[in-house]
């Protein structure tokens, strides 16, 4: 809980000095407090911070899974077709998309468990494999939905009005969903504990009976299914994919947002809120580069570095501790 104080404190801070450092003088406004900016802000929030939940169930399991932009990819692709080149009605093309998704998380899954490769090494092979067969699917072209999706472009672009200038953008809607289905499951089910227990000691909780391999699985059929469905959302915001560079390095604000949302990279710790507010961080960070430095030049920069103190954080967490016993 102290964590996730933290977070919130930091939140705060970072959000009344972009406030501050906003100010227009000609508008005689706080560019930061618009309705326009805080909307953005919410809708990049609730898609980024379902990617931020899908890294989690492979963090909290000890693994990592670095091909979460590239399946972002993938149901950015395979959407548009098969909604406009084939006709697929909306509400089962869109199913499909997850479910295709979901069988990369159990290929994954398969691997990992069944030949012992690395996820590290899994992950990365799909990152690659994913994209380039999405590149060689559409021939690099553009995948544009058209108006074949009106019925599911309320989930990515909807607002539900609270004044007549801002409106409760539906993506967040979706994270809040996703985050409270999620904590039940990590909370209130067997199967939940025992992926945190498969992260703290992986022997000791096969030797306790806890069926260490098929949750591995499930772990990462989950966090693609999760990458699938914030494609799907992606997709339907900007409402067309190219493969070459839809989804690029989404994985490591994914990543970042649930480590600084305190899952710890070894394995066995995290909460949902925690994840929820780190996803809310690091897009309260990328807001405030751009309307603060006029630039996203540094974007990058500050998603390596909060991943790098992230990691500093966790493992001095562990030492410190380490010491005390």
């Amino acid at each position: 809980m102290k964590k996730i104080l933290g977070i919130a404190a930091l939140l705060v801070v970072i959000a009344l000095t972009t406030t501050w450092l906003s100010w227009d003088a000609s508008s005689q406004s706080y560019t930061f407090l618009s309705g326009y900016n805080l909307q953005n802000l919410l809708q990049r929030i609730g898609m980024f911070g379902v990617l931020s939940i899908a890294a989690a169930f492979v963090i909290v399991t000890g693994g990592i899974d670095l091909s979460i932009g590239s399946v972002v990819c993938v149901a950015g692709c395979m959407l548009p077709w098969l909604l406009r080149d084939h006709g697929v009605p909306p509400l089962i093309a869109m199913p499909l998309v997850l479910l295709l998704c979901a069988a990369i998380g159990l290929w994954h899954g398969l691997l990992i468990v069944g030949l012992g490769l690395q996820p590290f090494v899994v992950t990365l092979c799909g990152l690659l494999l994913y994209r380039g067969v999405m590149r060689a699917f559409t021939g690099d072209q553009t995948m544009g939905l058209g108006g074949t999706a009106d019925e599911l472009r309320w989930l990515a672009t909807g607002r539900i009005p609270i004044t007549e200038s801002f409106g409760l953008p539906a993506p967040l809607l979706v994270l809040a969903l996703v985050a409270v289905v999620t904590s039940i499951f990590w909370t209130r089910t067997v199967a939940g504990r025992h992926l945190f227990a498969l992260g703290r000691n992986e022997e000791a909780a096969r030797f306790a009976g806890v069926a260490t391999g098929r949750l591995t699985v499930l772990a990462y059929v989950l966090c693609s299914l999760l990458a699938g469905l914030g494609g799907c959302l992606f997709v339907l915001d900007v409402n067309s994919a190219q493969a070459s560079s839809f989804g690029n390095f989404y994985e490591l604000y994914a990543i970042a947002g649930a480590v600084l949302g305190g899952v710890a990279l070894r394995g066995g710790e995290g909460m949902v809120l925690g994840v929820v507010l780190g996803a809310c961080l690091m897009q309260l960070l990328q807001n405030t580069i751009n309307l603060v430095a006029d630039s996203n030049q540094l974007e990058f920069a500050v998603v390596g570095a909060v991943i790098l103190a992230g990691a500093a954080v966790d493992e001095g967490v562990r030492r410190f501790f380490r010491r005390r016993r």
